[in-house]
């Protein structure tokens, strides 16, 4: 027998541990092309040392509720930053939305480094 979904509201609360929506966001940047990786080079050593590691990303939740996204990337040589920002931006949106129905206020992407290949290093 299936429950409706009227039948289930107000019976209870989910809950998401940070590490998720972490993992959630990282995945989502990587799949965009162009993406090399995400790190975590912004942060100082005492930072490091005194804050979780987060893989790149760090999550605010503000006191109104809305949530508020920083995710830190390296990029490869030879694509275009502003269209590839703009792509993981939406990659990330969609996929809070579709696995955890989040619709985050802010996504802020940070371009750390840009990786070159080595023939074009050594070129």
């Amino acid at each position: 027998m299936a429950v409706k979904n009227e039948d289930m509201k107000n019976k209870g609360k989910i809950t998401l541990d940070r590490n998720i929506l972490v993992s959630i966001i990282n995945l989502a940047a990587k799949e965009i092309n162009g993406v090399e990786s995400v790190c975590n080079k912004h942060r100082s050593f005492f930072k490091k040392m005194l804050k979780r590691y987060d893989d790149g990303v760090e999550i605010k939740f503000e006191k109104n509720g809305a949530l508020t996204i920083d995710v830190y990337i390296n990029i490869y040589i030879g694509f275009n930053v502003p269209d590839i920002a703009y792509r993981v931006q939406e990659n990330v949106r969609n996929s809070l939305a579709t696995m955890v129905a989040l619709k985050p206020m802010k996504i802020n992407v940070h371009i750390v480094d840009v990786e070159c290949d080595k023939e074009v290093a050594d070129a």
